[in-house]
Formats: C-alpha cells, structure tokens, sequence
C-alpha cells in the first residue's frame, strides 16, 4: 500500500490506497487521531484481502463539524449542529468526487470512531450515497437520538456498531446513556436493515481505548459484508 497527504479543497486529507481498489473507506480524522492513522490503515489490510482506498480528511473542529444538533448537557457552544451538513456536502461533493477522478467510482464505506461514528450514522440516513457504515464506539450519547433515528431511518445495506463494555458506567449521566441508545439503534437497525445486515460488537473497555484497533474491526466488517463472506 502507498501512503499519499494531499490538500482536497482546503481540508488535508491522508490517503492510503491498494493497486485496483474495489472500495472507498471514508474516515473522519482529527488532531488526535492523526497517530493511529496508519495503524488503523495497516489493520484494515491485515484482516482483508480486498483492495481498498482509506482516505482520512481532516476534521477542524471535533464538535462544529461533527455533531448534529445541539446538547446542552454535553457541549456549551452554541453553534454546535450548524456545521455537520457542510462536513457532509464535503465529503459528496469535493472528497468522493477527487478520489473518483483518481481511481475511478467504487462503494464507498463512512466510518469513524466517537463523534466520527455519530457522524457516519447521521450521515446514513441524509443520503444513500453510502454502500456500508462503520460506526466504532458512535456518541449516541447525544440527547433524543433515538428518537431521530427512528424517524429518519438509514439509508444504506450494511451498518456496524460498537461500543466498549465500560463506557456507559461514567458518572456524567448524559454520557452514560450511550448504552441504551447504541442498544435502541442495534434494534431500529434490525428492523429496518434485517438481522443479517447489521451487527452490535462488544468491546472491552472504555472510550478512550484501542481507537485503532476498533475502527478497523468496522471497515473490515462492512467489506466482507458486501463481499458477502
């Protein structure tokens, strides 16, 4: 695999990509994630034998860009929920648009890891651009997601979800919640995807632990899903 940094219409984005790649891999990547980026790449190649192009753009703002909507309890800024569209916009209509000149069109598979994850699953149900979602340890936690969920239902064939077995035992209430949403999400998806097409993975752990390891786990799932192995 060659590794390529390349600046997309203002966002950096890191881009590893395989000879005759057969799917895009869409991540978020913030500042803090920048160090396990590689990682992630490596484990993902490790665990398939499918080509694939892993491009990670850059994420200025990790609440503005990611949240959807606001919660008071979790986050203070008032502009949080403004700017998730524009992140969205960018990945269709700027980010797929290059890489599609450059390998031509493939399925492309959004993931990402905490906000990444939210991201990715709100994201599903805005568009149908996505083949699979690779949601690792999603930020359900925010306020009347399910509710959402529910009611905008998502529009892809394959979604993997997880969560470590420690992150809803914090004492911020708000935070602790995630348990029973990724749970509450597991069930809509069944119902709208099938059993089949969605899985619920159980990680030990809390939040802030294993990043990379999980988030390969995802994309790798959702390739062998569409592969259907």
């Amino acid at each position: 695999m060659s590794h390529i940094t390349s600046n997309i219409n203002g966002r950096e984005c890191f881009i590893y990509n395989s000879d005759e790649p057969r799917y895009f891999l869409i991540q978020t990547l913030g500042n803090h994630e920048r160090g396990i980026f590689d990682t992630t790449a490596e484990l993902i190649a490790s665990t398939t034998d499918v080509p694939f192009v892993l491009a990670a753009f850059q994420v200025f703002d990790w609440d503005l860009d990611l949240t959807p909507w606001h919660d008071d309890a979790i986050n203070r800024k008032p502009e949080v929920g403004t700017m998730t569209g524009d992140t969205l916009r960018y990945v269709e209509e700027s980010l797929l648009p290059a890489l599609e000149n450059e390998y031509g069109k493939l399925p492309v598979i959004l993931g990402g890891y905490s906000l990444g994850g939210l991201f990715a699953l709100w994201s599903s149900s805005q568009t149908n651009r996505f083949s699979a979602i690779a949601a690792a340890s999603p930020s359900l936690w925010i306020r009347d997601w399910l509710d959402f969920a529910e009611t905008h239902p998502v529009k892809t064939a394959k979604v993997y979800l997880s969560l470590g077995d420690q992150e809803e035992h914090v004492k911020n209430r708000s935070i602790a919640r995630v348990g029973d949403s990724v749970r509450g999400e597991y069930e809509l998806l069944k119902a709208q995807l099938g059993d089949g097409n969605c899985t619920l993975a159980w990680n030990s752990g809390g939040h802030f632990q294993d990043g990379d390891i999980r988030l390969a786990a995802a994309f790798s799932w959702c390739i062998k899903e569409l592969e259907g192995k």
